[in-house]
C-alpha cells in the first residue's frame, strides 16, 4: 500500500515547498512547507498559484505516476466560477473540446451548477453588480498549464475563480482550506509485487525499469 496525503491548496499557496525568489532576495510566497509538516512527500501534479483545492502528495513513485501521467488520462473535476452568464453554446464548446494556442484540447464534460457552499475566499473574487457570475463543473483528462482558465477564456467567460473539487476516486470532501489527510491506497497489481518503485521527486517523472 502507498501513503497519499489528501491536501486542499489554499488561494495563493504555491504548489510546492520552496520559493525561489527566497534566494534571489524578493518577498518570498506561501508554500506547502507552511501548511504541510509531513518530510520526503511531493506533489503528484500541479495546482496553480491563484488556483484553490485539492492536491495530492506522495513518496511514491508509482503512485504520483498514476495520478500525475498524461497518458493515464485520469480526470480531474473543477469547480469554476466565471464571469457573465454562461450560455448552453459554451457548455457545448467546452463539451466538445476547445482550440488554443498549444492545440485543441480533449472533449471535456461540462455543466452548469449551482454556487457551491464554499470557504470565503481572501482575498475575495471581484463583485461588479453590473455584470453577472455564473458556477460550471468541469472535467477534464489533460493537466496543460492554466488549461481551465484559458478554456473557458476562449469560449468568452474568464474564470474569477478555480477550485479542483476532486482528482480520480479523491475529493475534497470534509477537507477545510489547509487541511489535510493522510490515507493509504492499494496500487494495481502491475505496479505492487516483485517490482521497484522509484522514490518520487518533485520536478521529475519517474520511469519504470523495463523487463528482462
Amino acid at each position: 500500500m502507498a501513503e497519499l496525503i489528501l491536501f486542499n491548496k489554499p488561494f495563493q499557496v504555491l504548489s510546492q515547498f520552496t520559493d525561489e525568489r527566497t534566494a534571489a532576495g524578493q518577498k518570498p510566497r506561501a508554500t506547502l512547507a507552511d501548511w504541510i509538516r509531513i518530510r520526503d512527500v511531493y506533489p503528484a501534479g500541479r495546482l496553480d498559484y491563484d488556483s484553490e483545492g485539492l492536491l495530492l502528495l506522495t513518496s511514491d513513485g508509482a503512485l504520483q505516476h498514476r495520478i500525475a501521467s498524461p497518458a493515464l488520462k485520469m480526470p480531474k473535476t473543477y469547480w469554476v466560477q466565471v464571469e457573465g452568464a454562461i450560455t448552453p453554446y459554451a457548455i457545448a464548446e467546452l463539451c466538445a473540446g476547445v482550440a488554443l494556442k498549444d492545440g485543441r484540447t480533449r472533449p471535456a464534460k461540462a455543466r452548469r451548477m449551482e454556487e457551491p457552499e464554499l470557504w470565503p475566499r481572501v482575498p475575495p473574487v471581484r463583485h461588479r453588480d453590473t455584470v453577472p457570475t455564473s458556477w460550471l463543473e468541469l472535467i477534464i483528462t489533460e493537466g496543460r498549464n492554466r488549461q481551465v482558465r484559458r478554456m473557458t477564456a476562449a469560449v468568452g467567460f474568464p474564470t474569477l475563480r478555480l477550485i479542483r473539487y476532486r482528482i480520480g476516486d479523491w475529493s475534497l470532501d470534509g477537507l477545510e482550506p489547509g487541511g489535510c489527510r493522510k490515507i493509504f491506497v492499494n496500487l494495481p497489481a502491475a505496479a505492487q509485487p516483485g517490482k521497484r518503485q522509484a522514490k518520487a521527486r518533485p520536478t521529475t517523472t519517474p520511469r519504470r525499469r523495463p523487463r528482462s
